[in-house]
């Protein structure tokens, strides 16, 4: 039971470092190079990340320098951009590419803060579709005999005692994001 419940633990913080993740790539008014953390450019036909064709900095708070160290991918980093869903146009000048980010008008906050709470439900969902598992392997366990009926009682109290935890952490992530996003 004890590894069901480790199991059971290690799957709900995976959701959450997934939304931690999936957060990181939220275009927020700021330069963050995590926005192009999805970005593929075609190198030599092999879907490339940008990070590993350049050097990818923030110059100034909304200003995303992309400098390639080669030059003749710069066109392609260009296009792979443009193509993407950022949402910023990049301005190319021969030897590095800019990402200016503009300023957040209250609607495009608003709009952010519900994707944020989008994200952190479906991550809740997710947690508790691990908790309706873990429960149907403890009373899988109980029928094979493995488990008594009070091993089941306390296996369950403790899943559920682990989905409250995560839950709050979901919230809690969120509500630091939302923050984030309406402080900018």
């Amino acid at each position: 039971m004890k590894e069901v419940l480790k199991k059971n633990d290690e799957r709900m913080q995976r959701r959450i470092d997934h939304l931690v993740e999936e957060y990181k790539a939220i275009r927020a008014g700021r330069a963050n190079p995590a926005v192009l953390d999805k970005v593929m450019v075609d190198y030599y036909d092999t879907p490339t990340p940008i990070n590993q064709l350049a050097a990818v900095s923030v110059t100034e708070a909304r200003t995303l320098t992309i400098q390639p160290w080669d030059a003749s991918v710069l066109r392609k980093i260009e296009k792979a951009i443009q193509m993407s869903d950022v949402g910023i146009n990049p301005q190319n000048d021969g030897k590095i590419i800019r990402l200016i980010f503009p300023p957040l008008t209250e609607d495009k906050r608003k709009e952010i803060a519900k994707d944020i709470a989008h994200m952190a439900e479906d991550t809740k969902v997710q947690i508790r579709n691990v908790r309706r598992d873990t429960i149907e392997k403890l009373k899988k366990m109980k029928k094979s005999g493995e488990l008594t009926e009070d091993d089941l009682d306390e296996g369950e109290k403790k899943v559920q005692k682990s989905t409250d935890k995560f839950i709050k952490e979901v919230d809690a992530v969120a509500d630091k994001k939302k923050k984030e996003i309406m402080e900018i």
